[in-house]
C-alpha cells in the first residue's frame, strides 16, 4: 500500500488546475507504471541555461535518406534487452535472412510490400508494427519504397494487461493479422540462402531449394501484424493520461508505446493538455515521430528520434503552452520505447545527432 503524504502548494488531483506561476514535475519510479510524486516548481525544470557533460537530451534527426541506412539497417540505440534501428529498403530482399540473437520489429514508416516467412505471407503498409519472432527465416518483397524503425529484443514482444479495461481495450483481437500459410514466392533460383545472425556474427547457410516450403502451421508462435491506425487511445477529458496508459507491447525490462491521434483533454477542466515535466529516473526514453503535427517539440520532423536519458528533466518545448489552450484535438502518431536500463548510442548516432537539441529549451 503506498502512502501518499504532502506538503505546500499542491492539486486536488495530478495534472489538473495546476496553480498559476508554477509548473508541475512527476518524479516518478518505473517509467510510468510505479510510485510516483508531483513537485510544484517556481520555474520549469527544463530552463537551464547550459548543460556541459553527457547527461542532455539527444535527436537524431531524419536520416532515411542516408547513404548508410539504404537496404540495411543501422543500429541506433542498444543495451543488453534490446537495439533501436532505422533503415530503408529500396529493393526486395536477394536472399533470406533469419535472426537467431532477438524477437524483431518492424514499424512501417513509409512504404508497401510482402514480408514472406516460413509461416506465410503479410501484406504491409505504412503504420504497420510486425512481430518476428526469434529464429523465423523471412523475407522482404518491396512494393514501394520502405522506410522502417526496427527494435530488437532479447525477449518477446507481448500485450499489455488490459487490466479493467477489458479485452477489446486498445485494439480489438482481430486487429492482429497472421500470416496465411504459403510457399516461398521465388523458384527460379540453383541456389537459395539463408543469413543467419547469432552472437552478432553472420553465417550463410545454402539450400537447393526455397527455404520457405512450410505448407501450413498451428501454434502460438507466429508473426503478427498490427496497424498502429488501429490502435484506440485510452483517454479522459478530465485528466491527461501517463504514457503508460498507451502501451502496446511489454518485453524484458522495456516497453513500446504508441501515441495517436485523440481529442485533448477539456480545457474548461483546468486539464494538463500538453506531456507533464517528469526526470525519468528509472528509464530512458525514445520517441520516434511518424506522422502529425508534434506541438509540444519545435522543429521535429516525422522521421526524427529523439533520446532522453535518465536523470535529466524533460517535456514540452515552451511554444507547446503558448499554442495548446485553443487546440482540440492531436493528428500526431509516434512510437515510444521506454528501457528500463540506460540505453548506449552508437557511433553512427553520435556522427549524425543534432548536437545542439538540448538547447531548444532554453
Amino acid at each position: 500500500m503506498e502512502t501518499f503524504k504532502a506538503s505546500g502548494i499542491y492539486t486536488k488531483q495530478a495534472h489538473v488546475n495546476i496553480p498559476e506561476g508554477l509548473y508541475e514535475e512527476e518524479h516518478g519510479r518505473k517509467g510510468f507504471f510505479g510510485r510516483v510524486s508531483q513537485l510544484y516548481h517556481e520555474n520549469p525544470p527544463v530552463n537551464w541555461s547550459n548543460i556541459e557533460g553527457d547527461l542532455k537530451p539527444r535527436n537524431l534527426p531524419t536520416l532515411f535518406d542516408h547513404p548508410d541506412a539504404q537496404d540495411t539497417t543501422i543500429s541506433t540505440l542498444e543495451n543488453n534487452d534490446c537495439v533501436v534501428s532505422i533503415g530503408t529498403f529500396n529493393k526486395s530482399f536477394e536472399l533470406f535472412y533469419r535472426n537467431a540473437d532477438f524477437d524483431e520489429l518492424y514499424f512501417i514508416h513509409e512504404g508497401l510490400g510482402r514480408l514472406e516467412t516460413t509461416y506465410g505471407h503479410l501484406n504491409y503498409k505504412k503504420g504497420d508494427y510486425i512481430i518476428i519472432p526469434r529464429g523465423t527465416t523471412y523475407q522482404f518483397f518491396i512494393d514501394q519504397k520502405t522506410k522502417v524503425l526496427q527494435v530488437e529484443s532479447a525477449s518477446e514482444f507481448e500485450e499489455p494487461s488490459r487490466g479493467i479495461l477489458g479485452p477489446n481495450a486498445l485494439y480489438d483481437q482481430t486487429a492482429i493479422e497472421t500470416p496465411t500459410a504459403a510457399l516461398g514466392s521465388r523458384k527460379d533460383l540453383k541456389e537459395y540462402t539463408v543469413v543467419i545472425k547469432r552472437l552478432g556474427k553472420m553465417t550463410r547457410v545454402t539450400y537447393p531449394f526455397n527455404p520457405l516450403d512450410v505448407k501450413g502451421w498451428k501454434g502460438s508462435v507466429y508473426p503478427s501484424k498490427l496497424s498502429i491506425y488501429d490502435i484506440c487511445p485510452v483517454m479522459s477529458h478530465r485528466y491527461h493520461m501517463p504514457p503508460s496508459a498507451h502501451t502496446t507491447y511489454v518485453c524484458n525490462n522495456f516497453v513500446i508505446c504508441s501515441f495517436v491521434e485523440r481529442p485533448l483533454e477539456d480545457t474548461k477542466h483546468g486539464v494538463l493538455k500538453v506531456p507533464f515535466y517528469h526526470s525519468n529516473i528509472d528509464y530512458d526514453e525514445v520517441l520516434f515521430y511518424h506522422q502529425g503535427n508534434f506541438f509540444s517539440r519545435d522543429n521535429i520532423d516525422a522521421g526524427a528520434m529523439t533520446f532522453h536519458p535518465q536523470g535529466i528533466h524533460h517535456g514540452p518545448h515552451p511554444k507547446a503552452f503558448n499554442s495548446v489552450d485553443n487546440k482540440t484535438h492531436t493528428d500526431e502518431f509516434a512510437v515510444m520505447i521506454d528501457t528500463r536500463y540506460p540505453l548506449k548510442p552508437t557511433k553512427w548516432f553520435s556522427d549524425n545527432e543534432n548536437k545542439d537539441y538540448w538547447k531548444s529549451w532554453m
